[in-house]
């Protein structure tokens, strides 16, 4: 008896496991290849077939991403028949290489498949305007503004701004007012309409004799006219050149070491100042020369001693005036000094402004 019992159970199981539906796609896999940012959207349609001996119901169909969506058969899908899953991705704002998943969920086993899109998107023509964003009087700029990055302190360095002339007559390049260390030549000096142009900038560090972080202005003018408007800015950080050091010279370099590299001063109300001083020691043998002392706010002030013998200690006192500052506050000073090991140290002030109760 426990036989038959046994038998029929599994023949049961295995009518089961047949009388379900079952989903069969031509293809998982869709491949736009190329396609326009600007083209607008890219449509794919999925085709699959229920193969099983049950109807075939999609309960859902969700992409991995807000720039794809799908649209599907929602009927339920009898044996032997077809249905399909329609899938638009959205180019724009999205140049280059995609690939996107799409989950669909029925009364299947397993419960989910997964189809996929991919292509390349290929970016539109930008706008005149966005080419040249910046304004300045008759020329449209990429950027009025130049980061020559990092330069050692007896080199000179050279970038370039680009710009195009928008009006409807030539245009006559010049400089107004630069810094000594800045030389600016117009290729070419006189810009046709519609025509482009570039200022090149060339920085000379062995005349702005400083270190650290530093910016400049440069005042241009445009067919002779003077306007504070018609301006450039500039920044470079002057680093001291150790490379020619040997390991004698390094050995009896100085050294610059500080107690702690971070203060906190709490809670304050607004409009009270906090002072601390980070002990700054040379633990070499020459004279350790602060270079630059450069603070992120102006409402952060640093005195100091410029020179540290081999085996002393200065304060660096920081003072921070909280005048209309509120909540968290976070601020760092940057200490450039002839250490060749460690030239920048970065120091921190930090804590809350609370704002008094009106009464």
């Amino acid at each position: 008896m426990k036989y038959i019992i046994a038998f029929v159970l599994l023949a049961s199981i295995t009518l089961f496991s047949y009388a379900q539906p079952k989903i069969v796609f031509n293809e998982k896999t869709y491949d736009y290849g190329s396609i326009k940012e600007d083209g607008g959207l890219a449509v794919c349609v999925f085709e699959f077939t229920n193969s099983g001996t049950e109807p075939l119901i999609l309960n859902n169909v969700k992409a991995s991403c807000g720039c794809t969506s799908p649209n599907w058969t929602k009927a339920p899908v009898a044996p032997n028949q077809k249905g399909t899953i329609k899938v638009s991705y959205n180019p724009k704002n999205r140049p280059g290489s995609f690939s996107k998943n799409v989950n669909v969920y029925s009364n299947t086993q397993p419960s989910v498949t997964v189809l996929n899109i991919k292509g390349k998107v290929a970016p539109r023509e930008k706008t005149l305007e966005e080419k040249y964003p910046r304004v300045m009087g008759p020329l449209r700029l990429k950027s009025n503004y130049l980061s020559l990055g990092s330069i050692f302190s007896e080199e000179s360095k050279e970038g370039e701004l680009i710009f195009v002339n928008t009006s409807d007559s030539p245009v006559k390049m010049g400089i107004h007012r630069a810094p000594a260390h800045i030389q600016v030549r117009f290729e070419p000096e006189v810009v046709d309409t519609g025509a482009q142009g570039k200022a090149i900038i060339t920085y000379d560090a062995k005349l702005k004799n400083a270190y650290g972080y530093s910016s400049d202005r440069i005042y241009l003018t445009i067919n002779d006219e003077k306007n504070n408007t018609y301006s450039i800015g500039t920044s470079v950080t002057i680093k001291e050149d150790f490379s020619n050091l040997s390991e004698e010279d390094l050995a009896k370099a100085p050294v610059a070491q500080v107690d702690k590299k971070v203060f906190d001063f709490g809670t304050i109300v607004q409009g009270a100042k906090v002072g601390h001083s980070f002990m700054l020691s040379n633990d070499g043998k020459k004279d350790l020369l602060i270079r630059n002392v450069k603070t992120t706010c102006g409402c952060t002030a640093v005195k100091h001693e410029n020179l540290v013998k081999p085996g002393e200690s200065i304060d660096l006192r920081v003072e921070f005036n909280s005048r209309g500052k509120r909540s968290r506050q976070n601020k760092s000073i940057t200490v450039t000094t002839n250490d060749p090991k460690n030239p920048t140290l970065v120091l921190r002030i930090m804590g809350t402004v609370e704002v008094p109760a009106k009464k």
